[in-house]
């Protein structure tokens, strides 16, 4: 949809652009998306959610973990391995390597996915809902812009005007055809002229000011907008149908996307805590081995020459022919030992969840308050759009009238000013008269241009809603 929208503006208005060097309103808005602070965020806490919805998915793999340890025991210990004390330093070595996966949790680590799957959609609309509306700011603003420079030249001519009438004027005095207060009455209306040209001036700079901020420019440096040539407003409003836009920015408006999947994540969420009610059954398994300095084994048997001698219940004497020898030890090695100390394991949990201080319960309780929140703010969402343009037809349908109203007084005003010069010209009217007509056609010169660009700019909004590519 943005991408329709953004066509919709920057093609509206670089349409039949002038040879002036200056940033269209699609460079403008392509500046603004690369250096606004608030679209960054967004996008970086779209990744975030994107991240989380990654690692939910990875969470269903098994779990892979090895280890190690060096120890060294000092003092009276019993060693793992030989079953034996030590009062010596012994040095020992294990090894492992464990599994674990979870086999069932009530759909909870599905119902997660999903929950962050959803949360991550709707983090990338409210991207996409921001970029919008930081293109329909910058839009404002450039139209603004445009409209002070067009404000500069009527409150230019209308000056310029007003000093050639003062020259005219000092002349008739001087020659004695006017009075000396003509002259008094030019020179005030110059004076009103040059303060109305100044306040142009100074707006247009506040307006150039604000765009420049929008777009995170440096307000120092020089800066200018290519000027679009607008053609005459023509478009019939009442054609235009509230119903039928809504139901258009229904499908394709991106703060009620984003209020939509930010419900399914909630439903979600809900399902993820229910399914905590459910027993889980989860299998592991390990191997391991391990060294230690205590290990020894017989590597030979040293006779002693003595024989054991036993007694028969009777009290004589027997003596055992084997000789007994003593055991020749020596430290196992390593490799031995760690292949002769493997332990395998393997096992089912099955954790059954009976009390847990009403935590499970709290948090289904919740998980349903939030989700029941959610969709209020879905509705509230979609009503608010339905006011906005309700609203935004309105607004244009008022400014096309205005517009209409305020040609025709423009018409009216410039056949009062022409009638009005010739009088003055041949002395029929005073410099008052004169500049009253004047003034009234700078008035419905700039009622005329506020609503020319006020209604084109709502009756844009209106196709913005509806997603009318232009192109």
């Amino acid at each position: 949809m943005f991408k329709r929208s953004f066509l919709l503006l920057s093609c509206f208005f670089t349409l039949g652009l002038s040879a002036q060097q200056g940033w269209s309103l699609q460079q403008c808005i392509e500046h603004a998306f690369k250096n606004n602070i608030s679209i960054l965020q967004s996008d970086v806490n779209s990744k975030i959610s994107e991240v989380s919805y990654n690692q939910s998915k990875a969470n269903i793999l098994p779990t892979l973990n090895a280890g190690a340890t060096h120890t060294y025991n000092i003092g009276k210990t019993i060693d793992r391995y030989t079953n034996t004390f030590a009062d010596a330093a012994v040095l020992s070595q294990n090894f492992y390597l464990g599994t674990q996966v979870t086999l069932w949790s009530g759909l909870t680590q599905y119902n997660t996915i999903k929950q962050n799957q959803y949360t991550y959609l709707a983090a990338k609309e409210t991207v996409e809902q921001r970029k919008n509306d930081l293109a329909l700011n910058v839009a404002t603003n450039f139209l603004q812009v445009i409209y002070n420079e067009e404000m500069i030249k009527i409150a230019q001519s209308q000056y310029d005007m007003s000093k050639e009438q003062l020259d005219r004027t000092i002349k008739l005095v001087e020659a004695g055809s006017l009075a000396k207060s003509n002259e008094y009455d030019v020179k005030a209306q110059l004076a009103n002229d040059d303060f109305t040209l100044v306040s142009a001036k100074n707006n247009y700079g506040l307006a150039m000011l604000s765009l420049k901020q929008l777009l995170n420019l440096d307000t120092l440096n020089s800066f200018a907008i290519a000027k679009p040539d607008f053609s005459e407003p023509d478009a019939n409003i009442a054609n235009i149908s509230v119903y039928e836009v809504y139901q258009t920015a229904l499908k394709n408006q991106h703060n009620i996307k984003s209020a939509e999947f930010s419900l399914l994540s909630s439903e979600k969420s809900l399902a993820a805590a229910r399914g905590r009610i459910s027993p889980t059954l989860s299998f592991s398994g390990s191997i391991g081995t391990g060294y230690s300095g205590l290990g020894q084994r017989v590597v030979s048997y040293t006779p002693t020459g003595l024989y054991n001698v036993y007694a028969t219940s009777g009290g004589v004497p027997v003596m055992d022919p084997t000789e007994i020898s003593v055991p020749n030890l020596e430290k196992t090695p390593f490799a031995d030992q760690f292949k002769d100390n493997v332990n395998k394991s393997l096992g089912f949990t099955l954790n059954v969840p009976l009390f847990n201080g009403l935590s499970t319960y709290s948090s289904v309780k919740t998980a349903q308050l939030q989700s029941l929140n959610a969709k209020y703010t879905y509705d509230l969402t979609k009503q608010q759009l339905f006011k906005t343009i309700s609203q935004a037809h309105a607004d244009a349908q008022a400014s096309f009238n205005k517009y209409n109203s305020a040609k025709l007084a423009q018409d009216a005003a410039e056949q009062s000013f022409t009638y009005a010069k010739q009088k003055y010209d041949v002395g029929a009217i005073s410099a008052f008269e004169f500049n009253s007509a004047k003034n009234r056609l700078l008035k419905s010169q700039s009622d005329v241009l506020n609503s020319k660009y006020d209604y084109i700019f709502k009756l844009k909004v209106l196709d913005f809603y509806q997603g009318k590519p232009l192109y």
